[in-house]
């Protein structure tokens, strides 16, 4: 089944009385703007915040060029469907860089800065801000989303919604249960991942949750492995690729997610966990303090052009 041709119907075919209609995105970098596209790709109103103009804008152009590659996907040879798809789309998106604009909407993603205090602050104030119906998530890859909402109100209503980079590529959604998630908002923010195409799987509020639990081991222990000289980089890689059929070696992983990322997920398992294998790593922390964060930075593990 084509998931992303699929998408404006499976939603709009919903019956549920929960079904969430319009989402808020705070944050217009790398995954908030591919959050904001595939829930405007499936038909949804959304509002992209961000408190810098220069990000909004860089936002709106990647995302126009990300829905023009999906409309030629889907339609191929027919012009006139792929420029009202990504018309379409794209008219269904607003930007702002006001809190309050986007304030009112049934779901609001959280994808700014991964530090606690910031988020906890967003959320306190959103708490304040939102009518009661409105749902509250945060995109965090490794911070306890108990610790996140512990200033909300509304716990029932507050989870987490743990997207991959790039958002448009990747199925998968975490989906993060609070100690005080009901069952209806649960239902709620599970129909709407299918709903934006997504495969979705379910854990409690644990550090690193499903998908960052295991591979932060992967990943620091690759990085010891080339640390000690017992093999490169390079043969670390093919060695993944091909002997266990990993679409990415642990150093283009790395170089891809980056390097600095890589470095906050490690500290917080290790801080949380107490568990060695997320001990810092001299090479890794050396790379980052150098300004090599990987693809981003134009060098990480490997050399990129920007």
């Amino acid at each position: 089944m084509n998931k992303l041709a699929g998408l404006s119907r499976k939603f709009s075919s919903s019956s549920s009385l929960n079904a969430i209609k319009t989402v808020t995105v705070v944050g217009g970098g790398l995954m908030g703007s591919g959050i904001a596209q595939v829930a405007a790709q499936a038909g949804q109103n959304v509002t992209i915040v961000d408190l810098q103009p220069e990000i909004l804008n860089k936002a709106q152009k990647s995302i126009q060029n990300n829905l023009s590659r999906v409309g030629k996907k889907l339609f191929k040879d027919d012009t006139s469907k792929m420029e009202s798809f990504v018309k379409e789309s794209i008219d269904r998106i607003k930007l702002s860089t006001s809190i309050e604009e986007g304030a009112n909407a049934d779901l609001i993603i959280e994808a700014i800065i991964e530090k606690l205090e910031p988020k906890q602050e967003l959320f306190n104030k959103l708490d304040k801000l939102s009518p009661e119906h409105t749902i509250f998530a945060s995109n965090t890859s490794s911070i306890s989303i108990n610790e996140i909402g512990s200033g909300i109100k509304r716990k029932d209503r507050f989870g987490g919604l743990h997207f991959f980079n790039p958002v448009p590529v990747m199925r998968l959604l975490e989906i993060i249960k609070s100690d005080e998630m009901s069952g209806e908002t649960y239902a709620a923010v599970m129909e709407w991942g299918r709903a934006v195409g997504k495969t979705c799987i379910t854990c409690r509020d644990t550090p690193g949750f499903v998908v960052n639990r295991l591979l932060g081991p992967y990943s620091a222990e690759a990085m010891r492995l080339y640390e000690r000289g017992d093999a490169t980089k390079e043969d670390i890689d093919i060695g993944m690729k091909l002997g266990a059929g990993y679409p990415m070696g642990p150093f283009e992983l790395a170089d891809y997610t980056g390097l600095d990322t890589n470095k906050f997920v490690l500290q917080v398992l290790f801080e949380k966990t107490n568990n060695p294998v997320f001990q810092p790593i001299p090479l890794l922390d050396k790379m980052v303090a150098e300004g090599k964060l990987g693809v981003k930075s134009g060098e990480g593990f490997y050399k990129y052009k920007k």
